[in-house]
């Protein structure tokens, strides 16, 4: 039976709350699979060993809706990650698993060893999945870059290719019983919690909102809002008893949030290419798109207070199917 490397970028929670899924499927398939992670800690623990951490090039997020490119670029340590690069050893397994985390994918791009990807930027980059009016050549050459790999299996909101299939939707949301206790869940990461207090509070002051905060270290309540720090578990809660879901135009949280039956309104991270792209797909599904939280913004987020509808979705679990079919075609006669 074959080694496996199955490498995490671990910049938010989406990739990790895939791995959750895809893991346990790989070890059914595998004499060993070696996980890596880098970038900076995220709020999800994984329920397996880490054999790699890297320090990587990972993304920071900011304060006002975007990213913070002045701490991702101090934190870009080129030497540490060229070091890094050096030294894992990815021509020691039968098959590399990339879920856009760079380290690994350069290393195979500088020993020549295949680099798969399973993951959902490998879907955005399809020339069948939607992207944003306004193209952005510099984003989407990040996009294209940032991790190479030489064979892509990619998720997305929908099947826009047969290459394409549908969100990995993590056992735990899959057995939730949802149901509408009337609070809005709120995960938006590059806002701080003084300026989601102030605007969320000037949008509805009667309208329950629980707002999970990577910029927050402990719980605490503002009139209407309630801020917790992002904890995996709590968040699962509050989507599943939500009576609707603001975030970001990420992919995990939307993706679990139409799973579930919500009402879905996501803000786009600005200057983050996919997130333009996750906006105008998930735009075409019918989900409102807003650009802030500014005034000019509050009649959209209002108008979808008062009216928003959940967008019908159908993601079956065909997590187990895809892994077998990578498995299958990139190591022919190697697993059983």
């Amino acid at each position: 039976m074959p080694r496996i490397l199955y490498a995490i970028q671990g910049t938010g929670n989406g990739h990790l709350s895939r791995a959750l899924d895809i893991v346990p499927l790989l070890q059914q398939h595998a004499s060993r699979v070696d996980v890596l992670v880098s970038g900076p800690p995220a709020g999800i623990e994984l329920p397996f060993a880490v054999k790699y951490r890297c320090h990587g090039m990972g993304f920071i997020f900011g304060k006002n809706g975007g990213l913070n490119f002045v701490k991702t670029f101090w934190q870009l340590n080129s030497a540490a990650f060229l070091r890094e690069v050096r030294q894992l050893p990815v021509e020691t397994y039968d098959l590399v698993i990339n879920d856009f985390e760079p380290v690994s994918a350069w290393a195979c791009q500088l020993r020549q060893v295949p680099c798969v990807a399973l993951s959902h930027q490998s879907a955005v980059l399809s020339d069948y999945a939607p992207r944003p009016r306004e193209d952005d050549l510099i984003g989407r050459a990040v996009l294209r870059h940032y991790a190479p790999v030489t064979a892509r299996y990619g998720f997305h909101f929908d099947r826009y290719e047969p290459g394409i299939h549908t969100p990995v939707i993590r056992r735990q949301v899959r057995e939730l019983t949802p149901r509408n206790d009337g609070h809005y869940t709120v995960y938006l990461p590059s806002f701080d919690e003084e300026t989601l207090v102030r605007r969320l509070r000037y949008l509805s002051s009667a309208t329950r909102w629980e707002v999970f905060s990577k910029h927050s270290t402990q719980e605490s309540e503002h009139g209407n809002v309630r801020v917790r720090p992002v904890s995996g578990a709590a968040f699962t809660a509050s989507l599943a008893r939500s009576a609707g879901v603001l975030c970001g135009a990420g992919f995990e949280t939307p993706a679990e949030a139409l799973y579930l039956g919500k009402k879905l309104l996501v803000i786009p991270m600005k200057n983050q290419y996919e997130q333009a792209c996750n906006a105008a797909a998930l735009a075409k599904m019918g989900v409102p798109v807003v650009k802030g939280l500014k005034d000019r913004h509050l009649t959209g987020l209002d108008e979808w207070l008062q009216s928003g509808r959940p967008v019908p979705v159908s993601y079956p679990d065909e997590t187990a199917a895809v892994v077998g079919k990578l498995l299958l075609e990139q190591l022919p006669g190697a697993v059983r």
